[in-house]
C-alpha cells in the first residue's frame, strides 16, 4: 500500500516537472534569454535545495515525512502559478525557486517512507519502483508539455501543471507518520558533512549527481538545439519523452542486470552508454537519429539513481536516514547549481553543439573515478 502511495505521489510530482521544465527553456528562448541566461534559469532551480536539503532530512526524520511531502507539493503549486499570472523572465526565475524548495522536500521524504518500509531484501525493488514512477513522468510530462505549448500556449501549460500537482497532494494525507527521534537532529552541519568519510556513500553521492546533473543538461539545452533545426515543440517533447520511456524499460529490468551483472558494473556501463550518446548528439541532425540517442541516454541514466538511491540508504546510521538521503540530494543539487552555469558558458562562447561534447566527456571521466573507489573498497575489505 505504502509503495502504491508513493508511486503516485512520485508520478504527479514528476509529471509536472518534467512537463514544465522544457517549456520554460522554450519559453525563456521566446522571451529573448541567451544560453547564459538559460543556464542561470535551470541553475536556480537547484539553489534552495543545495542549501536546505540536510536541513530537510533532519526535518523529516523528526516530524515525519507527510508534512515535508505537502510542504514540497504546495510550494510547486505555487510556482507554476507565478508564471502562468505574470508572463515574464522574473516570473521564471521565481517560480525555479518555488519548484527548488519542492523539490527539496519531496524526494527526501518519499525515499525515507520506501527505505522505513522495505526490508534489506526488496530495497532494490522498492527504489527501482520509485525509479519507474520518475521515469514515467519523464515520459508523459514532455509530450503533455509539448503538445500543450505548441497548440494552445506556454501559459496554459503552467495552469494544467497546477491542476495536475493536485492529485499528488490528496494522496499525501495517505501516507505513514514514521519519526525517527534520535541523536541525528542534535547534528550539525560539520557532522553531517562528516558522513561523506564513508567510500561507499562517496561513489553513491557521485555517480548520483552524475547522472542527474546529465539529465538536467538534456532537458535543458536539447530544446535549444532542436529548434536550430525548426523542430516543432511538440517533436521536441516526444524526443524527450522517448528518455523517459527508455528509463521506465531499463529500470523493468534493472534487478534482473544486478544479479547477473552485479551492481558496480551495470553502474559503470549505464554511464558509458549515457556519455556516448551525449558525445554523438551534436553530430545529427535527423529527428530519429536523435530520438534514438535519447532513448539510449535514458537506458544509461535510468540505471544510476535507484542504484544510487539503495546505496546511501544502506550507509546511512539507522536514526540519520533522511539527513543522508538529504545530503544525497544536495551533492545533486550542487551538481545542477554548477553545470548549468558552465554548461551556459560554453554554450554562449562555443555555441550548443558543446554543451553535448563537455558533458559526454565529462560523464564518460566519471566513470574512471568510480571504477578507481571500487578498486579502495575492496582494498579495504580484503584489510
Amino acid at each position: 500500500m505504502v509503495l502504491k502511495i508513493v508511486f503516485i505521489i512520485t508520478l504527479g510530482f514528476q509529471t509536472v516537472i518534467n512537463m514544465t521544465r522544457p517549456v520554460i527553456t522554450l519559453y525563456a528562448s521566446e522571451l529573448g534569454a541567451s544560453p547564459l541566461e538559460i543556464g542561470i534559469l535551470t541553475a536556480a532551480f537547484a539553489l534552495f535545495p543545495l542549501l536546505f536539503a540536510i536541513q530537510a532530512g533532519k526535518l523529516a526524520d523528526k516530524l515525519g515525512d507527510r508534512i515535508p511531502v505537502f510542504i514540497g507539493l504546495f510550494s510547486i503549486i505555487v510556482g507554476m502559478a507565478i508564471p502562468f499570472s505574470f508572463p515574464s523572465m522574473w516570473a521564471l526565475f521565481v517560480s525555479q525557486f518555488f519548484v527548488g524548495i519542492g523539490s527539496v522536500f519531496i524526494p527526501v521524504s518519499l525515499q525515507n517512507v520506501l527505505g522505513n518500509s522495505a526490508t534489506k531484501e526488496n530495497r532494490d525493488h522498492y527504489f527501482s519502483m520509485l525509479g519507474m514512477a520518475v521515469a514515467t513522468g519523464a515520459l508523459i510530462g514532455p509530450i503533455i508539455g509539448g503538445f500543450v505549448t505548441e497548440h494552445i500556449s506556454y501559459s496554459f501549460s503552467f495552469l494544467l501543471s497546477m491542476l495536475i500537482g493536485i492529485v499528488p497532494v490528496i494522496f499525501t494525507f495517505f501516507l505513514p507518520v514514521m519519526k525517527r527521534q534520535g541523536s541525528a537532529n542534535h547534528y550539525g552541519m560539520l557532522s553531517s558533512i562528516k558522513l561523506l568519510q564513508n567510500p561507499l556513500l562517496q561513489k553513491a553521492l557521485f555517480s548520483s549527481a552524475l547522472v542527474l546533473y546529465s539529465r538536467d543538461i538534456f532537458v535543458a539545452y536539447f530544446p535549444l538545439y532542436a529548434k536550430s533545426f525548426h523542430m516543432s515543440d511538440s517533436t521536441i517533447g516526444i524526443i524527450i519523452a522517448v528518455q523517459g520511456l527508455a528509463m521506465i524499460i531499463v529500470r523493468v529490468f534493472l534487478p534482473k542486470l544486478i544479479d547477473v551483472l552485479g551492481r558496480d558494473r551495470v553502474l559503470l556501463i549505464s554511464i558509458i552508454v549515457a556519455g556516448t550518446s551525449f558525445l554523438l548528439m551534436p553530430f545529427s541532425e535527423n529527428m530519429i537519429f536523435m530520438g534514438i540517442l535519447s532513448s539510449l541516454m535514458g537506458l544509461g541514466l535510468g540505471c544510476g539513481q535507484p542504484l544510487s538511491m539503495t546505496t546511501t540508504y544502506n550507509a546511512s546510521p539507522k536514526s540519520r536516514t533522511g539527513e543522508v538521503l538529504g545530503l544525497r540530494l544536495t551533492t545533486n543539487r550542487l551538481s545542477q547549481l554548477i553545470a548549468p552555469l558552465l554548461f551556459g558558458v560554453i554554450g554562449a562562447s562555443a555555441g550548443i553543439m558543446s554543451v553535448f561534447l563537455v558533458s559526454g566527456v565529462f560523464l564518460v571521466s566519471g566513470t574512471f573515478w568510480i571504477r578507481q573507489e571500487k578498486v579502495k573498497l575492496s582494498e579495504v575489505k580484503e584489510n
